[in-house]
C-alpha cells in the first residue's frame, strides 16, 4: 500500500501523544508526581517509561551515573581544626599523561633541604581543552584527583581553574561517587593493616 511508512510513523506518534495522557492520569490518580520531582525523572528514565520522557531542563535535571565524568577535581582530607590536607603530592603524572597537555603544576623545594615539597603550590586545569578521559584520575597513585559531575560551567571567559577552585573534600568525592569511595576506602585500610602487620612482625624475626 502506497504511504504505508508514513501512516506507521504517524502511528508511532499517536500512540505516544495519547500513551503520555493516560501515563500522566494513572500517577495522578495514584497521588505521585510525574513531573519536577526525583521520582518521576529516574521512572521517565527507566525502560518502563511510557509516553512522552523528556526531561524539562533545567528545572528538571537527568539522575546522573556514578560513572559520569566531568571536569577533574583535587581532593583534600579535613584534619584537626578543619585544615585542608592536600592528597596531591605535585608528582606531575596526571600532567604527563594528560592527551589535551589541559594540566600544569608548579612545584616548589624546601629551601633548607632543597628537596620537592610534596604539595603543589599552584595547579591549573584548562576546563575548555579537557577531553575528560579520566586519563589523570586513573593513573594517580595517591587517588588525589577525580572526576566531577558538575558539568554546568558556561561561562563567557575562559575556563582556567586554579588550586583553589579545584580544591573539593573527600565528603564532596563519597557523596557523588559512594561505591567508588567505598572500594577505595577499604583497599587503603587493607593496605594500612598490612602495613602494620608487617612493622609488626619485624621486632619478633
Amino acid at each position: 500500500m502506497y504511504g504505508k511508512g508514513i501512516l506507521k510513523g504517524l502511528g508511532v506518534t499517536w500512540r505516544r501523544f495519547w500513551s503520555t495522557y493516560l501515563e500522566d492520569i494513572s500517577w495522578l490518580l495514584s497521588g505521585k508526581k510525574r513531573y519536577f520531582t526525583e521520582e518521576g525523572v529516574r521512572h521517565r528514565s527507566s525502560k518502563h517509561a511510557r509516553g512522552i520522557f523528556t526531561v524539562q531542563y533545567p528545572e528538571e535535571k537527568l539522575i546522573i551515573p556514578e560513572e559520569f565524568r566531568y571536569v577533574p577535581f583535587l581532593v583534600y582530607d579535613e584534619g584537626e581544626g578543619g585544615k585542608k590536607e592536600v592528597r596531591c603530592t605535585s608528582c606531575g603524572i596526571c600532567a604527563k599523561v594528560c592527551p589535551p597537555q589541559c594540566i600544569w603544576i608548579v612545584r616548589s623545594n624546601d629551601p633548607n633541604t632543597g628537596r620537592p615539597i610534596p604539595e603543589p603550590t599552584e595547579f591549573y586545569i584548562d576546563a575548555d581543552i579537557c577531553m575528560n578521559c579520566g586519563f589523570c584520575a586513573e593513573y594517580c597513585p595517591f587517588d588525589a584527583i577525580k572526576m566531577d559531575h558538575d558539568f554546568e560551567i558556561a561561562s563567557y571567559g575562559r575556563n582556567v581553574y586554579s588550586l583553589e577552585k579545584l580544591l573539593k573534600p573527600a565528603s564532596y568525592y563519597a557523596s557523588i561517587r559512594p561505591e567508588n569511595y567505598a572500594r577505595e576506602e577499604e583497599a587503603r585500610k587493607a593496605k594500612e593493616a598490612a602495613k602494620a602487620a608487617k612493622a609488626a612482625a619485624k621486632p619478633a624475626a
